[in-house]
């Protein structure tokens, strides 16, 4: 047996320490009702061309990146942390074409990974938008060159009968009352009426040209209340549809949602399928986030302040 030499030192390999996980971008109070998260930075293994949902493990839903595929991943992170935006935009704004850069999934049987929002008492949906084209994008199916969209579809959760355009809940911008304004627009019963709040100011006001901004909208259909919210602040504005639109006054109670699965998301416009061009966004999205309840204003708050002032 070979001995140890006099003086020879025994130099013990350490492990290093294990790299600690990046903070959560989620912010700790809604954590238990996020269902689907999108941050642009997690290509699914499969396939690039698709984003990885980051949400809860019982309800993964990858979404397609439409016509750009991996491309679409922009270097322009919205906030502290974030590297990786979605960039949305009209290829062809003057021709009839299905070639817009969009995102999102359509089943006509249903999403299954979706099912926390059948039968929903309350939907929130927040993400980061920032502008960087026309806005509204030329109306690509009308002949007219000087045509413009009387709509931007930022995202949105498609009812249960949709056809790629109808949505159960959407942030979006619409010409109303002679201007584009940013709207948050909900729909409780399948094919039923919608009620959506409108911004009082312009759409060039609230989202300007290049800007990073934190839009939120909370559908609570038990209620029959819509909030609007803009970096953690709420939209001042107004209901559309007076009276009660979704059906909430009176039995049975709660009042929820239809009990069918979403056909899917839409972002960047509408018609994730591809067979359609509606309704464009010249934009970039980032942190895009689904949950299955209607937040207080507090916690949208929370999740502006959670990623802007410092995540713990």
């Amino acid at each position: 047996m070979r001995k140890a030499l006099p003086g020879l030192l025994l130099v013990l390999a350490c492990a290093a320490p294990a790299q600690a996980e990046p903070p959560s971008e989620v912010f700790p109070g809604i954590a238990s009702a996020l269902v689907d998260h999108y941050d642009f930075e997690h290509p699914l293994a499969s396939d690039p061309k698709k984003e990885d949902d980051q949400g809860r493990a019982d309800s993964r839903t990858p979404i397609s990146l439409v016509n750009g595929g991996a491309a679409m991943r922009t270097a322009d992170g919205a906030f502290p942390g974030s590297k990786t935006s979605l960039q949305l935009k009209q290829v062809q704004p003057n021709k009839k074409s299905n070639d817009d850069w969009k995102a999102g999934l359509y089943s006509t049987s249903g999403v299954a990974s979706m099912k926390a929002f059948s039968k929903a008492r309350g939907i929130s949906i927040m993400t980061w938008v920032k502008v960087t084209g026309e806005a509204p994008a030329r109306n690509s199916n009308s002949s007219g060159t000087g045509d413009f969209y009387g709509a931007i579809g930022f995202a949105g959760i498609l009812s249960g009968d949709s056809d790629g355009h109808a949505a159960r809940a959407l942030l979006e911008a619409e010409n109303h009352d002679g201007g584009m304004k940013l709207i948050a627009l909900g729909r409780r019963i399948d094919g039923g009426d919608k009620q959506f709040w409108v911004s009082k100011a312009d759409l060039r006001t609230l989202l300007p040209q290049g800007k990073w901004v934190f839009l939120a909208g909370t559908f609570d259909f038990d209620n029959g209340t819509v909030g609007l919210y803009l970096d953690g602040k709420p939209v001042d504005g107004a209901y559309a549809v007076k009276g009660d639109p979704w059906k909430v006054i009176g039995a049975p109670e709660p009042d929820v949602t239809s009990a069918a699965n979403p056909r899917g998301i839409k972002i960047g416009g509408s018609h994730p399928a591809n067979n359609k061009e509606t309704n464009a966004c010249n934009c970039r999205l980032d942190g895009l986030m689904f949950l299955d309840r209607a937040l207080t204003a507090d916690e949208v708050r929370g999740q502006y302040d959670w990623v802007t002032k410092g995540r713990r």
